[in-house]
């Protein structure tokens, strides 16, 4: 490659999680909290006092009145707002903990926990009330928990299909009754998908998840289910247009591996270590599947079209995991104490993961974010995207990685860079303009076989199949 690309740009090891020299902030693009409903509701709620949480079933309006409560009682700590509505019309509740619920921190990620996409897996949905009490309650005693909202945004949607959970029946385990959305959708079957056209008609509770995480780039995600004790990770669906498509139908149970198999299969393992008896893999009912170490392959358990988490990680670069943490799918409220316990580590430690890896900005000669470059790592055959900021994020285990950053107008860098256990990597890359650059004539070519010949490719150049992520 020519003197006039510079192969490697500063890259620097971030010491520690702490003081990150980025600390300026933006605006949430379009989405609003609910102070008129904060306002009032601290009319009638005391604000020197915690709002009460007890472990029962909170209905649509039940939970609409704690998590504004929280709202009032914490400003400082938490935003509530709502990213749609269902279809009968309940709003679709999300509650940001962080020192910075109203603005993006520029340079630190936002995650977030999806629950009750299935209206009758209930479990999920009283969890996250939990685990937004136990942060706000937390962030003074707690070290631990003030380090991961200090330098984290935390996204909680409670329940994904409210219409589908207000026709539920508590200490139903195994029935479908309130599955479904209210026009008898599978919301977790209405995505678009990368495999097979998705021909379902999509439902206002999708259309308005998938407007909001294209409108925030989500780092790490979890959906949390019920009916079994496993954390299962990418892909669900299997190629549709591979030679190898008759043995996936053929063989259902058949893995269908991302290109990050080894960092989902970490992800998974974070949360089904620290749960108190996922990793024991044990089975839900007597001659019913066993996981080992209590996680799977989504498509070596059962393949489906159309689910959440391969769209987050391929639509978006969102790497989400489905973390299915009973297996009673709507088990009576008195045994809840004792779901928060056994999932209260698995749910913390497992957003923290988005501080694994590497991370940091691609900026043009003058410092500006250079938004959309593309972001691949080599062996990956799949493309992440920055935002707005040049930010991009990169969860990777400890190894030695290289980087190719591209975008249009721009000279192509390729960046070495290392990635250790204890911190994340911070990698800033100056893009340069192509503006006014002719590449020398390259003809260096190889022989194969009997007198045929292909050009050498620059490093830059992607394999065909790789894995982009589509435009919205």
């Amino acid at each position: 490659m020519t003197n006039y690309i510079t192969r490697i740009s500063n890259i620097l090891l971030l010491v520690s999680f702490f003081g990150s020299s980025y600390t300026q902030s933006q605006p949430e693009p379009n989405y609003v909290a609910t102070d008129e409903a904060s306002t009032i509701l601290s009319e009638v709620e005391p604000r020197d006092s915690t709002p009460e949480l007890e472990f029962r079933y909170h209905d649509h309006d039940q939970m609409t009145r704690y998590l504004r409560a929280v709202s009032a009682r914490y400003p400082a700590l938490t935003a509530l707002y709502s990213i749609g509505k269902s279809v009968q019309g309940r709003d679709l509740w999300v509650m940001v903990v962080s020192v910075s619920p109203y603005e993006h921190m520029i340079g630190k990620p936002d995650v977030k926990y999806v629950a009750n996409i299935h209206g009758n897996e209930a479990v999920g949905r009283e969890l996250l009330l939990h685990l937004i009490q136990y942060l706000v309650t937390s962030y003074d005693t707690d070290p631990y928990i003030k380090w991961l909202l200090d330098n984290t945004r935390i996204h909680l949607m409670p329940s994904m299909n409210p219409d589908g959970f207000a026709i539920s029946k508590e200490g139903q385990c195994d029935t479908v009754f309130g599955r479904y959305n209210a026009r008898r959708y599978d919301l977790n079957r209405n995505f678009p998908d990368y495999f097979k056209p998705n021909t379902k008609q999509p439902q206002s509770e999708t259309e308005a998840v998938k407007e909001w995480i294209s409108k925030i780039q989500f780092v790490v995600s979890g959906s949390l289910h019920g009916g079994a004790l496993v954390a299962s990770y990418p892909f669900d669906n299997t190629p549709s247009a591979s030679p190898l498509n008759a043995v996936f139908q053929n063989y259902a149970h058949s893995p269908s591996i991302a290109p990050d198999d080894d960092v989902f299969r970490h992800l998974a393992l974070v949360y089904s270590k620290n749960h108190a008896k996922m990793s024991r893999g044990v089975s839900c009912k007597t001659g019913s599947q066993r996981f080992e170490n209590g996680i799977t392959n989504g498509a070596a358990w059962y393949p489906l079209t159309g689910g959440m988490q391969d769209y987050n990680y391929l639509w978006h670069g969102c790497m989400e995991v489905t973390l299915e943490i009973s297996c009673c799918k709507y088990p009576p409220a008195h045994e809840l104490a004792k779901y928060w316990l056994d999932n209260k580590e698995s749910l913390i430690k497992y957003l923290a993961e988005a501080h694994r890896g590497a991370h940091g900005f691609v900026m043009d000669e003058n410092g500006n974010p250079v938004e959309r470059a593309s972001i691949r790592v080599k062996g990956r055959d799949v493309t992440y995207h920055t935002t707005k900021y040049g930010e991009f994020w990169r969860i990777l285990l400890p190894g030695t990685y290289k980087l190719d950053v591209t975008a249009e107008g721009y000279l192509p860098q390729e960046v070495e860079f290392i990635v250790i256990d204890s911190h994340p990597t911070l990698l800033n890359v100056t893009l340069h303009s192509a503006k006014g650059y002719v590449p020398p004539i390259r003809s260096s070519s190889r022989k194969h076989g009997r007198g045929k010949s292909t050009t050498t490719t620059d490093a830059t150049t992607y394999r065909e199949n790789a894995f982009v992520f589509p435009e919205d």
